[in-house]
């Protein structure tokens, strides 16, 4: 399928497209701006696939300018409850999963309307992990953003990394206690030379997701406030 978007002058051209990663055919959400280009910024999907919340938080974002492209890290699978979405998130390794976003990453920079030779990412859940493990796999992302990003296993090699990152993360959030940021945070610096900046708010996890119970209004506001210059700031 072709991924040429309609230019629009009003709200994001939005297009379901296909394109070829990890050695095969792989699916995505494409909301471009309505200036009809932009910086581009991958938009990692939560342990329940790519749903509407995601598509919005593309939308979202090629409203402040930016081309927004989230992959389809279950093949076209939705989970509907968290027994269903642990065992969704279990059946995809990392290793697969950075690979499938590094295509994505190329299918990104080949668009024409990305006016960027970087790209940011932006994750929530197991996709502000998967942020974490593209950035440090790939050079290409300049700019990392995990809301709650969960950790499968060991941290990755940040040796390599070469993005900023801004990470947002709730204090009531049991699955990832404030204090693993410390350990995260060390890790990076030590590792890259760069100083992660990690956020924490008066919330819980998922605490951005509008269509959950644990939503936070204020705390959301307040991350997506500095979400989106530091892309802009990153991304040119």
């Amino acid at each position: 399928m072709s991924s040429e978007l309609p230019k629009s002058t009003g709200a994001p051209a939005r297009q379901n497209v296909t394109f070829p990663s990890a050695g095969g055919t792989a699916h995505g959400y494409l909301a471009l701006p309505p200036s009809g280009s932009g910086p581009g910024v991958i938009v990692i999907q939560e342990w329940w696939g790519l749903t509407d919340h995601i598509a919005n938080v593309a939308d979202r974002l090629a409203q402040e300018g930016f081309v927004a492209f989230a992959p389809d890290l279950y093949g076209g699978n939705v989970a509907h409850e968290s027994d269903e979405a642990l065992r969704m998130m279990r059946a995809l390794p990392v290793a697969r999963g950075v690979e499938l976003l590094s295509g994505a990453v190329d299918h990104l920079l080949s668009l024409p309307e990305v006016t960027s030779d970087t790209v940011g990412a932006v994750g929530f859940c197991m996709g502000g992990g998967f942020v974490l493990y593209l950035a440090a796999a790939d050079p290409r992302v300049s700019a990392a953003v995990p809301f709650y990003g969960v950790i499968q296993g060991e941290f990755p090699d940040f040796s390599g990394l070469k993005a900023q990152i801004l990470g947002h993360y709730g204090e009531l959030d049991e699955s990832i206690p404030a204090k693993s940021l410390d350990a995260l945070r060390e890790t990076v610096e030590r590792q890259s030379g760069i100083t992660a900046d990690l956020r924490l708010y008066p919330a819980n996890h998922a605490f951005f997701n509008d269509g959950r119970p644990v939503y936070d209004a204020d705390s959301a506001a307040r991350a997506w406030a500095s979400t989106v210059p530091f892309l802009h700031a990153q991304l040119g």
